[in-house]
């Protein structure tokens, strides 16, 4: 299959950039920035000499749907809302990165800020959290969020299987600096982020809604939750840990049989031993998710720790594993290797 990339010279860009290039069925056809064009993108990113050598093209629209199957659009929110209409409307499968059709047109409006796509398009995007797909026929993805699909792996047994009261979720999620893009702020210039840890957006991120949302699929009687948001001295990598209280007794042993039960088959999500809890460099530039777990019997509470590459199984990992899933491809294809570390 043949694929285009449209924000290739962002983060999330340059992940399917790079993960895509060693795929055993997909070729790249194009690339596309809103910010640059030139003869080749090794001239802004010299890791690529000698590698990789691809045009960055300007976005023609006829001409992509023409040498492409597939789109990536890799753009910052309030981008893809109009650049994924044409695609959409020529037919060609589209896998959005941004927030732009994860929610309702009101709640996007409302913690986003800006206006919201067409409803006929927010109408035909399907959630993609890939281990939890309803349709894999669906041509148009909106692809989730970094702390939603931790959040959401974290939770999904738990929730699909009635085992939380509804009220008691609290995520305390950490990013590394790359979650906050590749444009520096204040905020994540490296002397205020080395050696440090800094809250933002407390009970006001926009992953919120959407983790609510799917939540709500699972069971209808969430309504909210506490989550808090932090960004800590590092370049990859969501930290997650979930706090619940559980409906009725249970043990860690049974929890752990439980998410070992519902993530067999899936080969992205890796439920750690007793007592064993994962850390970020475990699953640094890979697809995987590891899940650790504890049930505290004095409190009632459970506790779960999840980690993923924020860039990888948090944008650009998930992505193709949806395109996977959307072409009939092996599941794991252009993903299947070992983490780097240390």
């Amino acid at each position: 299959m043949k694929v285009s990339i449209i924000g290739a010279t962002g983060y999330g860009g340059l992940e399917l950039l790079r993960l895509l290039h060693q795929h055993p069925q997909v070729e790249i056809a194009s690339l596309h920035s809103f910010s640059a064009q030139t003869d080749d993108i090794s001239r802004f990113y010299p890791h690529l000499h000698t590698v990789y050598h691809h045009e960055l093209a300007e976005i023609d629209v006829a001409k992509i749907a023409e040498e492409s199957e597939a789109v990536f659009l890799a753009t910052p929110s309030g981008i893809a809302k109009e650049a994924a209409q044409p695609f959409i409307d020529a037919g060609m499968k589209v896998i959005d990165l941004s927030g732009d059709f994860r929610l309702t047109k009101e709640k996007y409006e409302k913690w986003y800020n800006k206006d919201a796509a067409p409803v006929a398009y927010l109408d035909q995007a399907e959630y993609g959290l890939a281990e939890w797909r309803e349709n894999v026929d669906t041509t148009f993805i909106s692809n989730p969020g970094c702390y939603a699909t931790a959040t959401l792996l974290g939770l999904a047994p738990l929730v699909m299987h009635g085992k939380v009261e509804a009220d008691s979720i609290i995520v305390d999620a950490k990013s590394g600096i790359s979650g906050a893009g590749k444009t520096p702020s204040a905020n994540t210039h490296f002397p205020e982020t080395n050696e440090n840890m800094t809250l933002y957006r407390m009970n006001q991120h926009q992953h919120i809604p959407e983790i609510i949302r799917q939540l709500r699929v699972w069971d209808a009687g969430i309504d909210a939750i506490t989550f808090s948001t932090s960004l800590i001295p590092v370049t990859r990598g969501i930290f997650a840990t979930i706090y619940v209280k559980a409906k009725g007794e249970t043990s860690t042993d049974e929890l752990l049989a439980l998410y070992r039960e519902s993530y067999d088959g899936k080969p992205f999500v890796r439920i750690q031993d007793k007592d064993v809890y994962p850390t970020l460099k475990q699953v640094t530039a890979s697809n995987f998710c590891d899940i650790g777990l504890c049930y505290n019997e004095r409190t009632n509470m459970i506790t779960i720790v999840v980690v993923i590459d924020n860039l990888v199984k948090g944008a650009a990992g998930q992505a193709i594993q949806n395109l996977n899933l959307m072409a009939g491809f092996e599941e794991t294809a252009g993903l299947d290797f070992i983490p780097v570390y240390p």
